[in-house]
């Protein structure tokens, strides 16, 4: 095995937010959910499901999702329809999580030109969520509400594997919990089970090279300041 490629994947992976339209063979994506079926989880359970959005059916949850975001700004209290299921960010912020979390955001926004108080282009900003960056494809992934916390490790094991895999095939994803507000639109336009619980959303395709937003990249806090060696 070549770690020179392998670590070469695991590196360039990055947030994209800006795709081209080339579409992503079926094939390729057949591969790749294939390869990401290796991860690992507790006693072998494999909890996650996957909904693959192309065409008319990526397209229309778009519409569907960003009417809902465009009436929730102008009606801030259907706010209450949209709630997340599981909590994916603390409701407590500390440091240096919270500090972390500004960098990227300012770091962000200021590549784009967006100041603290412009919120026409924060919001359109945060709206390029729910077009999936036109990615062409979009990913939904779903958990039973059956399955413990632990499923939830297994299924970030299971998602980094297809961002690893997708780099490895010249692809690029962006993992998405900004969708998981809009389950109760999702999970009946993908057909999912009464059973089951939005865990995020990916954007997957061709990276837009010529946009300026794909030159951001987050920093990494050294080994030295997240490990203890014990002897």
């Amino acid at each position: 095995m070549n770690k020179t490629e392998v670590d070469a994947a695991i590196t360039s992976r990055m947030s994209v937010r800006a795709f081209t339209q080339q579409p992503v063979a079926r094939n390729d994506l057949e591969d790749i959910l294939e390869v990401a079926s290796r991860a690992p989880s507790g006693t072998n359970t494999q909890p996650w499901h996957v909904y693959v959005l192309q065409g008319k059916s990526r397209d229309s949850l778009v519409d569907k999702v960003c009417a809902a975001q465009d009436a929730m700004r102008t009606n801030p209290a259907l706010a209450a329809e949209y709630v997340e299921e599981y909590d994916y960010y603390p409701t407590q912020w500390i440091s240096p999580y919270i500090d972390r979390r500004r960098e990227n955001g300012w770091g962000l926004y200021g590549l784009l030109g967006i100041g603290k108080g412009d919120k026409d282009k924060m919001y359109l900003q945060h709206q390029r969520n729910f077009r999936f960056f036109d990615a062409p494809v979009g990913l939904m992934f779903t958990i039973d509400r059956a399955m413990g916390r632990g499923s939830l490790l297994d299924f970030g094991g299971f998602m980094q594997n297809i961002m690893v895999a997708a780099r490895a095939r010249g692809l690029d994803t962006c993992p998405q919990a900004a969708w998981n507000g809009f389950s109760k639109i999702v999970m009946p336009h993908i057909g999912a089970g009464e059973s089951e619980m939005l865990v995020c959303g990916m954007s997957l395709g061709y990276a837009d090279k010529s946009d300026i937003v794909n030159t951001f990249r987050t920093p990494r806090v050294p080994v030295a300041e997240f490990t203890k060696w014990l002897d």
